[in-house]
């Protein structure tokens, strides 16, 4: 039984049918030479010996070992040999071109007393870790240059405008909101790509939110930010092994 999976994209039947044909095609078979060994083949005249024999085990030894262990689950079934079920490109409803990447989050409420009930008041927080955003084109028009602070504290660390760079959030500037109130508004934000070039991971442990962006739309990061999310006081802009380049 043959299975070929193909694209939607993909629907030459006569390319198809000549695939699956050379898939069909027997595999040449090649004679192995004979194993010869690159050591004496002389057991008895091994240079190394153990000093010891190896232990023997006795017949009633092994049965008390087999009442002592459990047996093994095994799942029962029919293999499901379908690799492409879980593969966005191979549904009809993709087109060619279209992106394949997708926000890949893991929920679990942060508050493990309601054993999966939902809170009180009706909200449902939703506990991750991380957050992508997707390049979105009608976001251009709204890139402004960089100020000339940030243009010239570039040139003088010669850094490029694609350099990666990460603004961090405190509580400190949460104006009276919760860190995680703060991640769950920023999650919208990314998930309807108001923010472009963006990941953000929230790190609690030690109670920040980083915000990944590339340098070219930081301020513009920033303004989003600091307009959807109400914070207050200053925002430091990080680089790795060049630290505060930018407040």
């Amino acid at each position: 039984e043959v299975v070929l999976h193909y694209r939607p994209h993909q629907r030459d039947l006569i390319k198809l049918q000549k695939f699956a044909e050379a898939a069909m095609n027997e595999f040449p078979i090649r004679q192995l030479p004979r194993f010869a060994p690159w050591f004496p083949n002389d057991l008895h005249r091994l240079p190394l010996k153990p000093k010891k024999q190896a232990p023997v085990i006795s017949f009633e030894e092994v049965e008390e070992l087999k009442q002592l262990s459990t047996p093994s689950e095994y799942v029962t079934g029919p293999p499901d040999y379908d690799c492409t079920k879980n593969l966005l490109e191979f549904h009809s409803s993709m087109k060619l071109g279209q992106t394949l990447i997708q926000t890949q989050a893991v929920h679990r409420p942060i508050n493990l007393d309601y054993q999966g009930e939902p809170p009180p008041n009706g909200k449902q927080k939703l506990k991750r870790s991380w957050s992508v955003s997707l390049p979105s084109a009608k976001l251009k028009e709204k890139i402004h240059p960089l100020s000339q602070e940030l243009q010239n504290n570039l040139e003088r660390l010669k850094l490029h405008a694609f350099c990666r760079a990460k603004w961090t959030i405190e509580q400190s500037i949460c104006k009276n909101q919760d860190l995680e109130d703060i991640w769950i508004k920023l999650n919208r934000l990314i998930k309807r790509n108001e923010l472009p070039s963006c990941n953000a991971t929230i790190q609690r442990s030690v109670g920040q939110i980083w915000i990944f962006c590339d340098i070219l739309y930081c301020e513009y990061v920033r303004s989003i930010l600091r307009e959807k999310l109400s914070l207050t006081d200053k925002m430091n802009l990080l680089v790795h092994k060049y630290g505060i380049i930018f407040s």
